[in-house]
This record gives structure tokens, C-alpha cells and sequence, in this order.
């Protein structure tokens, strides 16, 4: 019941208790420099990107760009057979080796298209002795190393422009400078491996250019097409101090020519200077959401995982690709080219933007489709004969199909699951302009892409002619199923009663109804006889596998929800059992993390915290890199590689935030997965749907505080963690309790705060 009802702005104000920054204890520390640059630190400011390590006895920085791409057509990939019908036709007819040669094979047996690294920045350290201390700060972003003879480097990749900066102190004499390419020219060694990575000499690039002038160095490489990108290093000496800034400029044969790294760094100010202006960003970015667990391992990946995504998403910079600005320094192409994959990299990757308080940080994503639409509109009208939108589930910088295994980089259900990031943006921040100029047009042409190439079966049943689930039966002709599965099914489901929902939302009454029309002509889902969601009406799950594709329904879209009953509380339950049972010899780290996800959505604080618990022990390099195999070789995965891609890393942050807070089911949840051992904990605005900032606190083993911030007019509802309570607030917002849910009608700025009686 409610005891009191006051208004007390102090007491809303004073409840912010934790930390806005991370501390020190979440920071990476060394005794020694990495020897490999997938342990290297990791540096950068979503366009430019640094890997500080140790190669053959020198300081090596690892320099990437995003837009760094050879993006050549794939080879022999648009013949007049690109199309989904003549696909669907060698599925019928079973001639499907066809479709193998000509779709999947060039991304295996070509090298581009494919992201390309940068170069690298080496400073000869050999006689200064043995490093004694390194260290990253997440607080400001900052690399410090220490050597024995004295000499201190701080180096940082500027967080508001294309600059990185270095500044050695204590230098007993003059440092040798390098500026080394990289390897694209020599002999060819590796060829046709996408995870271990071609060799860089495949993409047959003429010799770039290293020109010294000084105290500056500058490299220029020409790539195919007219693409060439520049770097370039300037530095002085004053005493025993030296000082330096690096960029990295690129373009097209389009492109503007006066923006070059030479320039950047002619016109660069000062370490000083520059290191001010990173450190407020860096201090707005951590104000924007802070945790505070009992479990230090979880706490200190989760502040890592927000590190790396204020490194590497930003708008007006290319969103989060496999391995974003950090392209393997090997020699080799990145793992799967360091592409786009949208059958599940790019969307994990932005699933803790949301919750976590990154919106802005997340609109990269979004930009990114809106500027390649017309690239995708093409490909879907080439591909699909549809003026809908698909997009490819593998693609290049500019949104170009790369070919692959075509159940899956050519889905029709891509543009579904992108689609969510839309919904969730409108969801989280309640932008009504965003709202009708792009998630709405997004979801809509969705929605009309899947309304032309589905069919209504003998049943009635609104089905595509062919549907896969990625990436069951690998790419074989049993990969298509002549039904629905459960992951097509959970997408088109999705897309449309998203699709009704923003078109009501918007007045558009006629397109809502269409929309709900096709939505209920959708049959279940595909359940085993012990309410366990299948791959397929003709396939259970039946094999250890890293997709959870089939559960898609449960995690990410929240179709079947927990909060529905004992029925879908069934197959919840039942499902996770059955992927736990059947075991994870073949999941990779991203799989323990998304699972972190689902049983969080089950209110299973325990089973969550152990698996994001593995992830970070067992699938993490030392720099917190997810590397995709068990590092351990635990048995956690018969996988025991390491391929480095960001979206494990991503996928975890956002299983910690489901843990503390929930809204996806139409109310605020407080802590709804918290293991009961967790006695004491907290947290600092992260963001509910209704766009609502919601900070709470345990202690005891109790909620003792929440309070609530709206940011837009509208309804709140809360489900009360607690009977009895105080409430103070600086609005006179309408309140009212019924069966355990409090509901509030706010308007913006409105702040809220319950106190535990």
C-alpha cells in the first residue's frame, strides 16, 4: 500500500549512489606488452582504431580505419541466375549443386571483397629494458606503458576526431620511428580460408608508398577500383619529451582529395589540448549508465563490454562489423573478410545500446541502413522481383551482397531482424519523428518484401515457398525446408505486428488492419510433443548447435513472453532445458551469451549468471576479446579456435542489463534475474521502453530504492518490488496501483522515486 505521498525534489536528487565512471579495478592491466595483437589494448573512436602490443622486440600500434574495404564485385556472383525463384526451383527440382557453385563458393575461393587493415606505427623500445607496467584506463580511454629505464607512453585514439596521439616521457635519446605496411605483396601462403584468413597478397595491390620527411612519415596504398587510403605519423622532440599524432585518410575516386592524413595531423593541436576534449566525451559516455554487482568478474567484463562499444559505435562512422576497427594484424585478411553478417553479428552487437543508454551510440546502425537503402532496394528488386526491402545477410561497407551460404546471406527474413533494431530505437526513445520518417518505412517495406514472396498453403497458412534457420544442416539441400521454421516464422511474425503496431500508432487505421490481416494468417510455432520450440515442423532440435535460431520467439523478439502465462512459461522453460540437455559442444562464446539472455527472459538469475560467467572466463582473450572457441579447452566447446569477432562481447553486456531490468513486456521490472546469493547491488540509469531512466538498489537481499526519470509524455507502469513504500516525486503525476503494477502518468522530466518502508 502506499503510506505516504509527498513531493521532495532533494530526495530524488540524492539517490544517485553509484559511480558514473568505472574504476580502477575494471581496468586491463599488465605486467608485460602483448605479444599478438588479438591480446593487444584496444584503442579507438568508432572510425579510427589502435592496437598497442610488442612485435619482434619493438612498440607496435596496430592502425585501422572502418572504411578501409576493397569492395570488387564477387566474383562470377551476378549471372542471370541471382535470383530467389531460381533458387527455390533447384531446391524443388533437388539439384542444389548448382546453387552451391554459383552462390557459395566465390566467398570462399575469392579474397575480396573484404575489409583491409590499415598498417602499423613501430618505435624502437629494445634498449630500454623490460616494460613493468601496462595499462588501459576505461575512464578516459587511456594506454599507459612503463618501462624499467623510466620512459612512460600515454597514448589515445581522440574520441571527438580521425586522430590518434602518443606522448613518450623520460626518453633517454632519439626513438626510432617506423611506419610499416602491410604485407600485400609476397608469396602466397594461405588461400580459400575464410576464419584463419587469406593472405593480404591475394588482393594483388601495386606497392604503396613510405615517403620520410623529417619528423613525419607517410604511407599511401592504392586498392582496386580507384580506392587508396594514406597514413601518417608527425612528431617532435622537445628534451626528453616526445610528442606525436597519427591519422588515416581514405577515398574513393569520388571522393574529396584535400582531406588527407598529412593534413590532419599538420593542422592537430596539442596532447594536451585533444586529451581534454576525449576525457569530457569519454565522461559523458560513462554517465550515461553504471552497474554495481557483488560478482567482480561479471562487473568488470560488463564495464569492458561499454568500453569497446564507445569505441567502436559512433554516428557518422560504419556500424560494428565482425572485428569494427580492429582488423587482424597476421598478414591475413580478417576472419569471414571482417564483414557484415546480418543473420546474427551486427544485430547482437547493438542489443545492450538499448537498455544500456546508448541510443545515439546505436543510430549509427540505423544511419548506416538508411544510407545503403538504395543499394538494398536494387538487390531486391534484382533478387526478389519485390519493391520491398531485403537486405543481404552478408555484405560490404556499402551494403553489396557477398555471397555465402544462401539460406542465409540471402534470407528474406534479414530485413525483419533489422527491422527490431528500428522498433526497439522508437520503443526506447519515443522519437516521433524517427518514428514516422524511419522505422515505420523500414518495418513497412519489410513487410511488403514478405507479403509478396509468401503464399497461403493448403491449410491457409501464410508460408515462404522455401525456409532455412540458420545454420542448421549447414548449406546443404536439407538446409531448406518446405515449411516455415520457427526462426522465419518468429521474423515474419514479428515484422507484421510491428508493422500494425507503428502504422496505429501513426493513425494509419487501413495499413493497421492490412497488416494485422496477414499476422493472423500465420500458424504456431513448431512444438515437439514436450512444448519444446523445433527447428521446423519436420525437424526437432535435435543437435548442439551455436544459432539458437530456433528460439528466436522467445530471444530477441519477445513474441512468446513469460509474462503470458503458464503455457509460454512452458515453452520457455522446456526449450532452454532441451538446448542445455543436448549440451554446447558446438556452441560458440556468443551462444553462452545469448543463452545469459534467454534465461534472464526466464527469470533464471542463477542459470544466466553461469553462463555469462563461462563467456567471460572461457571465451575471452586476456584483453577481453571474444574469441569465439573455449581458451580454456574446459569442454565448454568443442570449438577451442580463436577467431576474434565483437558480437559475443556485445551479446553479454546486454544479458547483464535483461538480468537487472526488464520492460519489454509492457511494464518495468526491477532486477527480474537476480541470483538470490546477489545480495547487495545496484545500478544507474539504464533505460526502459517508454523512453523511462530507472536506477535501483538491493541491499539485504532486498529492493530498497527505485527511481524513475521520464523523458517523454506518457504512461509509466512499474511492477512493485515491494508492499509497503514512500514515494516522493517533483510532479504532480497521476498514480495508481492495481494488482501489483504501479502506473503513472508522466510528463517529461517527471522524476520518481520509491523508498522500501
Amino acid at each position: 500500500m502506499i503510506k505516504k505521498l509527498f513531493f521532495c525534489l532533494v530526495t530524488v536528487l540524492l539517490f544517485k549512489e553509484v559511480s558514473a565512471q568505472p574504476s580502477s579495478g575494471h581496468n586491463l592491466h599488465f605486467d608485460q606488452l602483448a605479444k599478438q595483437w588479438d591480446e593487444a589494448i584496444p584503442l579507438g573512436n568508432g572510425m579510427l582504431g589502435a592496437l598497442v602490443l610488442q612485435k619482434d622486440g619493438k612498440l607496435h600500434f596496430s592502425l585501422d580505419r572502418a572504411d578501409l574495404w576493397d569492395q570488387r564485385p564477387m566474383k562470377g556472383l551476378h549471372r542471370k541466375e541471382f535470383s530467389y525463384n531460381w533458387i527455390i526451383d533447384q531446391v524443388h527440382k533437388k539439384d542444389y549443386g548448382i546453387v552451391q557453385e554459383y552462390f557459395d563458393e566465390p566467398y570462399d575461393r575469392e579474397p575480396a571483397p573484404s575489409k583491409i587493415p590499415g598498417g602499423a606505427l613501430e618505435f624502437d623500445t629494445r634498449n630500454w629494458g623490460k616494460v613493468t607496467s601496462v595499462n588501459l584506463s576505461l575512464n578516459d580511454a587511456l594506454c599507459e606503458v612503463k618501462w624499467v629505464n623510466g620512459v612512460v607512453l600515454k597514448t589515445f585514439v581522440a574520441a571527438d576526431k580521425s586522430l590518434g596521439w602518443f606522448k613518450f616521457d623520460h626518453i633517454p635519446e632519439n626513438v626510432d620511428v617506423e611506419l610499416v605496411a602491410p604485407k600485400y605483396q609476397g608469396q602466397v601462403k594461405n588461400s580459400g580460408d575464410p576464419v584463419g584468413g587469406d593472405d593480404l597478397s591475394r588482393l594483388g595491390y601495386p606497392k604503396g608508398t613510405i615517403v620520410k620527411d623529417g619528423h613525419s612519415i607517410t604511407y599511401d596504398q592504392s586498392g582496386w577500383g580507384g580506392f587508396s587510403y594514406q597514413i601518417n605519423v608527425r612528431w617532435k622532440e622537445t628534451g626528453k619529451t616526445m610528442e606525436g599524432s597519427w591519422s588515416i585518410s581514405s577515398r574513393h575516386t569520388t571522393d574529396r582529395k584535400d582531406i588527407t592524413a598529412k593534413g590532419v595531423t599538420a593542422k592537430a593541436g596539442s596532447f594536451t589540448t585533444d586529451f581534454g576534449t576525449h576525457q569530457n566525451w569519454w565522461k559523458q559516455f560513462w554517465q550515461q549508465s553504471a552497474i554495481q554487482l557483488p560478482d567482480a568478474l561479471l562487473e568488470k567484463q560488463w564495464y569492458l563490454e561499454q568500453y569497446k562499444f564507445g569505441s567502436v559505435a559512433r554516428t557518422g562512422a560504419p556500424p560494428i562489423s565482425l572485428q569494427a576497427i580492429w582488423t587482424a594484424d597476421n598478414g591475413r585478411l580478417p576472419p569471414w573478410k571482417g564483414d557484415y553478417h546480418h543473420d546474427l553479428n551486427t544485430q547482437l552487437s547493438y542489443w545492450p545500446a538499448y537498455s544500456g543508454n546508448h541510443l545515439k551510440e546505436a543510430m549509427g546502425y540505423l544511419d548506416y541502413l538508411e544510407k545503403n537503402k538504395e543499394n538494398y532496394k536494387r538487390y531486391t528488386k534484382t533478387f526478389f522481383e519485390s519493391d520491398g526491402i531485403a537486405v543481404p545477410g552478408v555484405t560490404t561497407l556499402d551494403g553489396t551482397e557477398m555471397g555465402g551460404w544462401v539460406q542465409y546471406s540471402l534470407s528474406p527474413t534479414v530485413s525483419a531482424w533489422l527491422g527490431q533494431h528500428y522498433y526497439l530505437q522508437w520503443r526506447y526513445s519515443m522519437d516521433r519523428d524517427f518514428l514516422k520518417q524511419k522505422a515505420y518505412p523500414w518495418i513497412k517495406a519489410t513487410a511488403k518484401l514478405l507479403e509478396d514472396i509468401t503464399i497461403l498453403n493448403q491449410q491457409g497458412y501464410r508460408q515462404l515457398k522455401i525456409s532455412s534457420s540458420p545454420e542448421i544442416n549447414d548449406n546443404s539441400l536439407e538446409a531448406w525446408f518446405p515449411q516455415n521454421t520457427n526462426y522465419d516464422l518468429a521474423l515474419m511474425k514479428f515484422a507484421f505486428k510491428a508493422a500494425a503496431e507503428l502504422a496505429d500508432e501513426l493513425g494509419l487505421k487501413q495499413e493497421s488492419q492490412h497488416w494485422k490481416g496477414i499476422y493472423e494468417q500465420f500458424d504456431n510455432y513448431a512444438l515437439s510433443a514436450n512444448q519444446e520450440l523445433k527447428f521446423a515442423p519436420t525437424m526437432a532440435y535435435n543437435q548442439s548447435h551455436r544459432h539458437f535460431s530456433s528460439a528466436m520467439a522467445i530471444h530477441p523478439l519477445g513474441l512468446i513472453k513469460w509474462e503470458d502465462g503458464a503455457q509460454a512459461q512452458t515453452v520457455i522453460k522446456n526449450t532452454i532445458h532441451l538446448l542445455d540437455s543436448i549440451g554446447p559442444a558446438y556452441w560458440c562464446g556468443y551462444s553462452y551469451a545469448w543463452m545469459g539472455n534467454m534465461k534472464a527472459r526466464a527469470k533464471d538469475g542463477e542459470g544466466a549468471a553461469k553462463d555469462l560467467e563461462i563467456f567471460a572466463k572461457a571465451f575471452c582473450s586476456v584483453n577481453s576479446f571474444h574469441l569465439n572457441g573455449d581458451q580454456t579447452k574446459s569442454g565448454y566447446s568443442k570449438f577451442t579456435y580463436r577467431p576474434f569477432t565483437l558480437e559475443g562481447n556485445f551479446a553479454f553486456a546486454a544479458g547483464l542489463q535483461e538480468m537487472l531490468l526488464q520492460s519489454y513486456a509492457g511494464f518495468i521490472e526491477i532486477m527480474p534475474a537476480v541470483p538470490s546469493g546477489w545480495k547487495d547491488l545496484s545500478f544507474n540509469q539504464l533505460r526502459a521502453e517508454g523512453a523511462v531512466l530507472v536506477s535501483a538498489k538491493r541491499k539485504d537481499g532486498l529492493v530498497r530504492e527505485v527511481r524513475l526519470e521520464a523523458e517523454k509524455d506518457g504512461e509509466i507502469k512499474l511492477k512493485l518490488p515491494f508492499k509497503e513504500y514512500v514515494i516522493s516525486s517533483n510532479t504532480g503525476a497521476a498514480i495508481s496501483v492495481r494488482d501489483g503494477l504501479m502506473k503513472l502518468i508522466c510528463k517529461p522530466g517527471a522524476l520518481v522515486v520509491l523508498k522500501n518502508k
